[in-house]
């Protein structure tokens, strides 16, 4: 069974939108997130859709999920789920990774289901005010496999880290 991802960047406190927007702008981290999600299939929700400048959606190079609750809602090049479980089976018949892009509702839905097998975060090292939130994650259920390092520069106001982790497993 092809492992479901879950990539984010959240502050200390966890915050991840402000007005369906980003509260940062990370270059290293945008390329991060398209060199890691291309050629897969992404799963969102219709508010993270509609919060993508509309001059990069649908996400190039990937086959994009939206999930809403609304059968009328349609957007050009991509498929539609009601449901996140719905947005797998459709990501599944794909030929490659499969990857939950958020928003905040989507991330805590998949992480209470026990949705996720991989989680990408990008650690901002800031408290940032948002009114989007990343769930907290019981990392007893977790191992870190990765952690990368970025200091802040002229093009990124705050420090950053790129982890990974995987679900360990239970016997």
């Amino acid at each position: 069974m092809k492992k479901i991802h879950l990539i984010v960047a959240a502050s200390e406190n966890n915050v991840i939108g402000v007005k369906n927007d980003l509260p940062w702008h990370l270059p290293d981290d945008m390329f991060f997130f398209k060199k890691t999600t291309i050629n897969s299939s992404v799963i969102m929700g219709r508010n993270n859709y509609l919060s993508i400048p509309h001059k990069f959606r649908p996400l190039k190079n990937r086959v994009n999920i939206i999930l809403t609750q609304n059968p009328s809602f349609k957007a050009q090049g991509c498929l539609i789920a009601n449901s996140l479980e719905n947005g797998i089976t459709l990501a599944r018949k794909e030929k490659n990774e499969i990857f939950i892009i958020g928003g905040g509702q989507v991330y805590e839905y998949a992480i209470q289901k026990n949705l996720v097998d991989i989680i990408y975060i990008t650690r901002v090292h800031a408290n940032i005010q948002g009114d989007t939130f990343f769930p907290k994650i019981n990392m007893k259920n977790w191992h870190k496999t990765s952690e990368i390092f970025h200091p802040k520069d002229k093009k990124h106001k705050y420090d950053f880290t790129y982890l990974k982790f995987e679900r360990k497993q239970i016997n």
